[in-house]
């Protein structure tokens, strides 16, 4: 059976370095990075912290999403972690916990 959630994330490592990556598992997929089996660029770059996350419902979008994000200058990259982070505080606030 087909995960149904495709994820597009961002890791800062612990050197200070993005590094963007596609899953249908973030947890698993985070884990892998810092058992040293995720992708060959963050070995040894640990630790991480997941700075950004955005759902699709369809791989191909996001997909299309992570090459986008991959092609992006760290500035820009630091905007885009910005205005979701600012979206995620206004989702806060509008809730009532």
């Amino acid at each position: 059976m087909e995960n149904n959630e495709h994820i597009v994330y961002i890791l800062k490592c612990g050197d200070d370095t993005f590094y963007t990556g596609y899953t249908n598992d973030l947890e698993n997929r985070v884990k892998m990075h810092e058992d040293g089996k995720g992708a060959k660029y963050t070995r040894g770059r640990g630790p991480f912290k997941v700075v950004f996350v955005e759902k699709f419902s369809t791989k191909e979008e996001a997909l299309q999403k992570e090459y986008q994000v991959k092609q992006l200058p760290r500035k820009e990259k630091v905007k885009l972690i910005k205005e979701k982070l600012k979206e995620v505080m206004q989702y806060a606030s509008s809730e009532e916990f």
